[in-house]
């Protein structure tokens, strides 16, 4: 696998906008558009909570029911959900214009909003958007970049991630973009992202690869506790690669699926760092967990904390915090074999063993958890299977971010 510099453009035939569509005040950039030159297999994750925006409903519809997809218009500013029957008929509204100029059928078109909840769309301003997007279409690295800033709401930079891996002697890309950075939590969180690739796929391979790289990348995040009603994540393959249509679970397969999920953790990550007010990236790994679902659980747990996050923010080795969280996460083991260390780039640092704290330095974990990445290594020493999860210190500016959200 080959990291590349990359977003939604990398893969084959695949182009992209961005623009600023009038729908945020001021100048903003706030909508964008994707468009793939052959039809595309489209695999899609949406948010578990019972409040569905608009756009997620039509987007369910889209990806189980209609035989191929090609496009994707994104607006951010106002999130399209609590709006009833005149909201989803906005979503129809907006497929059927993009299809229109496009060339492409309405149920070929995806939509997703971010923003503002309980807001109507100013449709007239994104139909305008879409006529004014479709010359500025294109393949280039630029335009990859300009559709990465215009779905970002409260995000403070761009995310975007691509490979490229060898799949038969073909050489296939995979490339994404994200954004989200408050209303985060697991099973999905305010967060939208695109992911696009040239590989040949069957749909039902992609949808189940898909399915479960979800669980180990945006389901391990979490920056507040709160799971929005627009979480949608989507992957259009439009098999441009030329490699022989992966339709089993071959090595092809398992070669594509750990560089899809590459890219995934990768903007999964990138949303954690960039958490309303955050300073740093927290990441808890559970390891010698008895099962998969035992370590994810505790892993979640600890960075779902609000006083863990808050002794992240103050550089606090507060490590009772941690164990505390573990163990009201509903996850059985016994804390009285716990091995905790905490990691970044200032070296690694034991704090205790076995549940009881050993003699280390505060001084050094100071040093060690001012970083912008810090490492929360939690052995529970009970079998081999391990999860990371990641998070984010929790600062006074996530309180201010979200006091004046609306304004």
């Amino acid at each position: 696998m080959k990291i590349i510099d990359g977003g939604v453009t990398a893969a084959e035939g695949f182009l992209a906008a961005g623009i600023a569509a009038g729908i945020k005040k001021g100048n903003s950039k706030d909508m964008a558009m994707l468009y793939s030159e052959k039809p595309c297999r489209a695999a899609g994750t949406f948010t578990k909570n019972i409040v569905k925006a608009a756009p997620v409903k039509w987007d369910q519809k889209i990806v189980y029911e209609s035989d191929f997809a090609q496009a994707v218009v994104c607006n951010s500013g106002i999130a399209n959900a609590c709006t009833g029957e005149e909201g989803y008929g906005y979503c129809m509204q907006t497929a059927k214009a993009a299809g229109e100029t496009l060339g492409i059928p309405q149920d070929a078109v995806l939509v997703a909003s971010t923003g503002v909840i309980g807001q109507q769309l100013p449709i007239d301003t994104l139909l305008q958007g879409i006529e004014t997007m479709k010359p500025l279409l294109s393949h280039t690295r630029e335009a990859g970049i300009l559709a990465a800033q215009s779905i970002m709401t409260t995000d403070t930079v761009k995310k975007e991630a691509a490979v490229q891996i060898q799949l038969s002697g073909r050489t296939v890309t995979i490339g994404g973009m994200c954004k989200g950075s408050g209303m985060i939590h697991p099973n999905m969180c305010t967060m939208l992202s695109f992911v696009t690739t040239d590989a040949a796929i069957d749909k039902k391979l992609l949808q189940e690869a898909l399915g479960e790289i979800v669980n180990d990348t945006y389901n391990m995040i979490s920056v507040d506790g709160d799971t929005s009603t627009n979480d949608t994540v989507l992957v259009l393959a439009n098999g441009m690669a030329g490699n022989p249509e992966i339709t089993e679970k071959n090595e092809d397969y398992e070669t594509f699926r750990e560089a899809l999920k590459y890219v995934n953790t990768c903007l999964a990550k990138k949303i954690a760092a960039d958490g309303e007010g955050a300073t740093a990236l927290f990441e808890v790994q559970v390891v010698g967990a008895q099962t998969k679902e035992q370590a994810r659980i505790l892993a979640k747990s600890v960075i779902t904390s609000s006083l863990t996050k808050a002794a992240i923010f103050g550089h606090d080795a507060n490590w009772g915090r941690i164990l505390c969280a573990m163990g009201y996460s509903g996850a059985q083991f016994d804390p009285e074999k716990v091995d905790l260390f905490f990691e970044s780039a200032a070296g690694k640092l034991q704090i205790i063993q076995d549940g009881v704290a050993v003699d280390y330095s505060e001084e050094e974990a100071t040093k060690i958890l001012s970083e912008k990445e810090v490492t929360a290594i939690a052995d529970i020493k009970m079998g081999t299977e391990s999860a990371a999860a990641w998070g984010c210190d929790l600062t006074y500016d996530y309180v201010k971010i979200n006091a004046d959200y609306r304004s």
